[in-house]
């Protein structure tokens, strides 16, 4: 009969630790070695050896001199760069380390990841144990905040309280350019100002502890993406140099075949099998008394303490010890369990983590035993591990052996259920508890268990993905997409699940602006574009080739997919056939395209009716028919505010600024700065770039020539700093007009023929470019090369009827940017 829970919990929680004195001393002369750079103890032993349990022991007695930090990489939201850095930030916050850059800055990061959301304590991990953010969010009084570091820093010189502190963050170099930083350059800064905090905040060592590497790298992978997902991981703990980072891996870390300077700061420390003495006097203290059986355990153990614990944890009797294989103390194991209790933990050998609320609903399901004392029962076992916040997970070899012992239908059943868990944890408020983004882990969890259910297609896992993108942004998504790359690493899995884990690594790529990697995994679209998986990967090509400047061929893939898919993608697809329709001049096409999507698009959907809006806003406006512009902007205005789009909405007041700039200077002066102001705030550079160029028109319409200088070379830099190739050529060419007007013909001639090669380049705008010729021509500096280009933007127009119209009032436009009218 199994040990009463009460008696079997005392004995896992007091277990003796024996033999690993060698392991002990060679961890105390690594701490008390303070050079100042990194000290690496790389724990090595095969699964089973008390890799984990050797861990829990080392901080513990390590804990009352040095400050201590987990991050367990069998937990997969662990092996997110944002998840375990804001899981450390808060565990050695509340040992009193404060983060207030780290803070700052993991705050405009999460912001790049979630362009859509505001920040607050609700989504934000760690905000209530964060002084600084909390003086902003304070401070802010419930105006709508968002995370750039311009936006934050000023908010945080508001606070009425911690002056050498605001001091001492607004004068941080790192933080000052944070708005400046790609998404990855971005991440780096987050770890950078993590480790910088850490070293300034301790006034004692401190020691991480990094569980289950393999998890993260598995061991067959050595080169490629999987090699590389430990990189962020790598870059943390070189910068941690004034502590010791402790790695518990199944093989030693190669980590020299990437710098050879690892090898002089790893230290490997084996961790092999108990020897005889050992093992007995583990079993001793368990309480196995009779003498054979410890030795037949032992024996058969082969030195592993993860059976040697088996044994103690159910009291091995001498007529129980026949084991003679260590796979067989496993199943003698099993034996002498409750019934009811083997099932749930066959049950939960299912799930990657699970707690009480997991565990009830699947005593439920199953009818078995669900009350306090029953989960009490099992949690006390030695195999049960806790797992990140308020989580447990089973050790691996238990995990593998009592899974074999389930039918797939019911592993089919388990997952069903898991996901109907996990979903429902996924509709809740709550998004963030002690650094850990609940929602999105929720979800993942959930795409998981549909997964390996064996009932998710390609469309589901999508779904799940952009669900994962609104909670956890890009970091999100690539959980859900790692997942599917192990499901189908393993030999599971379809040819459209195959495709779809390609659609999102090539998402991702847009993301990222990374048009070269988007390319890359689509360099032919030969496959068909009737399921959403494959439109979705199609839709991704044609947005790196755009991005790249191959404009009319991302068309022709916005088009097919318009014409060939009938799906969910195939309104976003026609927008963006409209959107290059209006930028390459073909206004009737872009026109039609934009109200069939109007006729199709579901009547809530407020934000793409909003967009086809606002992209007839800018068809009539580079149709230089400004009275329909403003109309087509008033009409996206009030979508977007019914929606409650905050970005969309923020977009909108430069759009009003560029307009008011042709209808109304004045007026443009301050909607512009206003422009300027919100999207500063939201991090926009190309959004900045086009408010200043608005102002900077204006200004020049009002003869403010100096300030409309000004305005021009900041746009310049924004727009560059973008990366945004049209929006870039049309202020250089109104800066023409600039250079014209204060008496450079040369300079204008100059900007006016640069802006015109890139908007030719780009394919976009032929309007803009007929403007660039006009003013060429004034400035008697056009040339036989221009009169052609000119001569073939005016043949993109269409409808043909549209191009009298069109030149006359683009030549109303040029005179009134020369005169001053």
């Amino acid at each position: 009969m199994p040990l009463e829970p009460r008696f079997r919990r005392v004995a896992a929680l007091h277990r003796p630790f024996v033999d690993r004195e060698q392991v002990m001393d060679a961890f105390g002369e690594l701490l008390d070695d303070h050079l100042e750079a990194p000290r690496v103890f790389n724990v090595v032993g095969v699964g089973g050896i008390g890799k984990s349990r050797l861990l829990q022991e080392l901080r513990q007695r390590c804990a009352e001199t040095c400050r201590t930090a987990t991050i367990d990489l069998q937990v997969p939201a662990m092996r997110q760069q944002e998840d375990a850095l804001a899981v450390l930030r808060v565990e050695l916050g509340r040992q009193g380390v404060k983060f207030d850059r780290f803070d700052i800055a993991y705050a405009v990061l999460w912001q790049r990841l979630h362009p859509h959301l505001r920040l607050s304590s609700r989504d934000l991990p760690f905000v209530d144990q964060s002084e600084a953010l909390s003086q902003i969010l304070d401070g802010a009084a419930g105006v709508p905040v968002f995370g750039t570091g311009v936006g934050l820093l000023r908010l945080l010189g508001k606070a009425t309280t911690g002056m050498r502190q605001r001091h001492r963050i607004k004068a941080d170099e790192t933080l000052s350019r944070l708005d400046d930083l790609t998404n990855a350059e971005l991440a780096d800064a987050v770890t950078y100002l993590f480790a910088e905090d850490l070293r300034d905040g301790s006034d004692r060592s401190y020691v991480v502890f990094v569980d289950a590497y393999e998890a993260l790298v598995p061991a067959p992978a050595r080169a490629g993406r999987s090699a590389a997902q430990d990189v962020w991981l790598r870059d943390l703990i070189a910068q941690l140099d004034r502590g010791v980072v402790v790695v518990a891996s199944r093989e030693r870390l190669g980590w020299a075949s990437h710098d050879p300077g690892w090898a002089e700061v790893v230290r490997v420390q084996r961790v092999d099998g108990l020897p005889m003495e050992a093992r007995l006097e583990l079993l001793a203290g368990g309480g196995i008394a009779d003498e054979a059986a410890r030795h037949a355990i032992a024996t058969a153990s082969q030195g592993l303490p993860f059976y040697l614990h088996l044994a103690v944890d159910t009291r091995t009797t001498a007529r129980q010890s026949a084991a003679v294989s260590s796979e067989e103390i496993l199943n003698r194991f099993l034996t002498h369990v409750a019934a009811d209790e083997i099932r749930t933990l066959e049950l939960l050998s299912v799930t990657r983590l699970f707690d009480f609320e997991i565990f009830q609903a699947m005593a439920d399901a199953f009818d078995l035993p669900r009350h306090r004392m029953a989960w009490e029962s099992l949690t006390a076992y030695s195999f049960v591990y806790p797992a990140g916040t308020r989580g447990n997970r089973l050790h691996q070899l238990m995990k593998a052996a009592l899974y074999k012992r389930l039918s797939q239908e019911t592993v089919r059943d388990v997952q069903a259920l898991l996901k109907d868990v996990w979903d429902a944890r996924a509709a809740q408020d709550q998004t963030a508890e002690d650094g850990v983004a609940t929602k999105v882990r929720a979800v993942r969890e959930a795409a998981f268990c549909g997964l390996h259910g064996g009932a998710f297609t390609g469309a589901d896992i999508l779904a799940y993905a952009d669900r994962a993108m609104l909670y956890g942004g890009k970091q999100g998504v690539d959980g859900v997409a790692r997942d599917l790359r192990e499901y189908l690493d393993a030999g599971e899995g379809s040819a459209e699940l195959a495709q779809t884990a390609r659609c999102l690594d090539a998402e991702s790529a847009v993301l990222l602006g990374d048009a070269e990697a988007a390319t890359r995994l689509t360099p032919s679209i030969d496959w068909s574009l009737h399921d959403t998986p494959g439109a979705r990967l199609a839709l991704a090509g044609a947005h790196g080739r755009r991005i790249a400047g191959a404009t009319s061929e991302a068309q022709d893939l916005f088009r097919r997919i318009w014409n060939e898919h009938a799906g969910p993608v195939r309104l976003r697809a026609g927008f963006c056939v409209a959107d290059l329709d209006m930028c390459q001049g073909r206004f009737d096409d872009s026109l039609s395209i934009t109200e069939q999507i109007l006729a199709d698009a579901p009547d809530d959907d407020f934000v793409l009716r909003g967009d086809v809006a606002r992209l007839q806003h800018l068809g009539h406006r580079f149709a230089f028919d400004l009275d329909a512009s403003g109309r087509a902007l008033e009409t996206a205005s009030d979508l977007y505010e019914r929606a409650g789009a905050v970005i969309e909405q923020a977009n909108i007041q430069t759009n009003r600024a560029e307009l008011l700039a042709w209808t109304d200077p004045s007026s443009a002066i301050d909607l512009a700065a206003d422009a300027i102001k919100t999207q500063s705030e939201l991090g926009a550079h190309h959004e900045i770039g086009k408010a200043y160029t608005a102002l900077a028109v204006a200004q020049l319409r009002l003869g403010q020539h100096a300030p409309s200088a000004a305005s021009f070379q900041t746009a310049a830099e924004a727009l560059d700093r973008a990366r945004y190739r049209s929006g870039r050529a049309r202020a250089e060419l109104f800066r023409a007009f600039l250079h014209a007007r204060t008496g450079e013909p040369a300079r204008a001639a100059a900007s006016a023929r640069w802006a015109v090669a890139e908007l030719v380049g780009a394919e976009v705008y032929p309007t803009l470019i007929m403007v660039g010729g006009l003013l060429l021509d004034a400035l008697d500096a056009a040339g036989d090369d221009i009169g052609e280009v000119t001569g073939r933007a005016r043949a993109q127009i269409r409808p043909p009827g549209l191009l009298a119209s069109l030149e006359i009032r683009a030549g109303e436009l040029v005179t009134a940017l020369l005169e001053g009218a």
